[in-house]
C-alpha cells in the first residue's frame, strides 16, 4: 500500500474531525483546573512536561489548520473562495458567542448596575475587538466574573484566534505574491518559513528560553502547510510513528528534552493519527463538526457554572460544562455554522460578479 500523504489526504475519509474534537475537549478539561483553582499552575502536565493538554491541543489545531487551509488554497487557486471559506467558518459563530457573552451572560453576572454596564464603552470595545480579531482580543467586561477564582476572564480561549487569522493572511499574501511564478517557489517559501521558525525555536531552547507563543504557533501552522505542499514526498509509516512515540515516552520525566522532541514530532504524529487508523472510528465523520463550537463556547460556560456554584470541584465542572457546551455546540453547528458555510457558493459568485462589473466599467 502506498502511504504517501498525497494519496491518503484525498477526500474526507480521515480522522481530522475526531482529532479536532478531542483537542477541543482537552482544552475544556485543562481549563477546568485553572478556572476552579484560579491558577494555571494547577493544569495537568504543566509541572512534569512544561506543557498542558490545552497547549498541545492548540498546537494540533494549528498543524491541522495549516494542512487543510493550504490544501484549500492551492487546489482552488481562488483567493475569493479562500477568503469566504475562512470567514464563514470563523466569524458567524464567533460573533454569536461574543454577543451572547456581552448581552446575555454579562447582564446576568455583572456586579455593577445594569444601566451602567450597558452604557460602558468597554463592552463595545470588547465586541469590536473580539468580533473582528484585527487588533487582538479583549477578555474583560465591566463587573463580570470579578469574584471567581480565575478573576474577570470571560473567554480566555479566544487568544489564539488573532494568530490563526494572521496565519491565513500570511499564507494568502505569500500565494498571491508568488502566483505568477511556478508553484515550486511558493512551496519553497512555505518550507523556508518552517525551517526559519523551527531554527528559532531550537535556538531559544538551547539558550534556555521558552519560544514566544507566536513563533510556536507560526511553526505549527506552516509545518502543516509544508506537509501539504510536500505531500508527494512524505510517507506515513507506522515504524516512524512508534519510534517517535517511544522517544517521547522515554523523555516524559525530563521537561527540557521532552519539549524539543515534542515540537519536532507532533506534526508527523498528527498526520499518522489523521490518516492511518481506520474502521469504526471513521463513523465519527457522520456527525457534525462540533470542535470549533466546543472551543469558543466552553470557557464562558465554565465561568458561568463556577459563578453559580463557587464550590464546584474540577471533576464536576468538567462533567457539567462538557455536556452544556456540547449541546450548545451541536445547536450552533446545525443552526448557524453549517448554514453559513452552505452559503459560500453564493458569496463567492456574488463577489466575483461585483469584481467583473467593476473591471468592465473600468475599461
Amino acid at each position: 500500500m502506498d502511504n504517501k500523504l498525497s494519496n491518503l489526504s484525498q477526500g474526507k475519509d480521515n480522522n481530522l474531525n475526531l482529532i479536532r474534537m478531542i483537542a477541543a475537549s482537552s482544552v475544556l478539561i485543562t481549563h477546568s483546573f485553572s478556572l476552579v483553582t484560579g491558577t494555571g499552575e494547577s493544569e495537568p502536565l504543566r509541572q512534569s512536561l512544561g506543557l498542558t493538554m490545552g497547549t498541545i491541543s492548540v498546537h494540533i489545531f494549528f498543524v491541522i489548520s495549516g494542512l487543510l487551509v493550504t490544501a484549500s488554497l492551492t487546489n482552488k487557486k481562488d483567493l475569493i473562495d479562500f477568503f469566504w471559506a475562512r470567514f464563514l467558518r470563523i466569524f458567524p459563530a464567533l460573533i454569536f458567542v461574543v454577543l451572547f457573552i456581552v448581552f446575555i451572560l454579562g447582564p446576568i453576572f455583572t456586579k455593577i448596575n445594569l444601566i451602567n454596564y450597558i452604557k460602558s464603552e468597554e463592552i463595545y470595545i470588547y465586541i469590536a475587538k473580539c468580533s473582528t480579531l484585527i487588533f487582538g482580543v479583549k477578555d474583560h467586561l465591566p463587573g463580570v466574573f470579578e469574584d471567581l477564582p480565575y478573576k474577570k476572564s470571560v473567554n480566555g480561549s479566544l487568544w489564539t484566534m488573532p494568530y490563526e487569522v494572521r496565519m491565513y493572511l500570511i499564507l494568502a499574501l505569500t500565494w498571491l505574491a508568488l502566483s505568477s511564478f511556478e508553484k515550486k517557489y511558493f512551496h519553497a517559501i512555505i518550507v523556508l518559513f518552517v525551517l526559519a521558525s523551527g531554527a528559532k525555536i531550537a535556538f531559544d531552547h538551547i539558550s534556555m528560553h521558552r519560544p514566544e507563543k507566536y513563533i510556536e504557533l507560526f511553526f505549527m501552522f506552516f509545518m502543516g502547510a509544508a506537509f501539504y505542499v510536500l505531500k508527494n514526498r512524505i510517507q506515513i509509516h507506522g515504524a516512524i510513528f512508534f519510534a517517535l512515540m517511544t522517544l517521547i515516552a522515554i523523555n516524559l520525566g525530563n521537561a527540557r528534552n521532552f519539549y524539543i522532541i515534542y515540537v519536532f514530532s507532533i506534526g508527523y504524529l498528527v498526520l499518522y493519527l489523521s490518516y492511518i487508523p481506520s474502521g469504526f472510528i471513521r463513523k465519527y465523520n457522520k456527525l457534525g463538526d462540533y470542535s470549533y463550537g466546543i472551543y469558543i463556547y466552553a470557557f464562558p460556560i465554565q465561568q458561568s457554572i463556577i459563578a453559580i456554584n463557587t464550590g464546584i470541584s474540577v471533576a464536576d465542572l468538567i462533567k457539567y460544562s462538557m455536556v452544556t457546551t456540547l449541546v450548545l455546540s451541536m445547536i450552533s453547528w446545525h443552526l448557524l455554522e453549517k448554514r453559513f458555510l452552505g452559503m459560500k457558493p453564493f458569496f463567492v459568485a456574488y463577489t466575483h460578479s461585483i469584481l467583473r462589473r467593476r473591471s468592465a466599467s473600468g475599461h
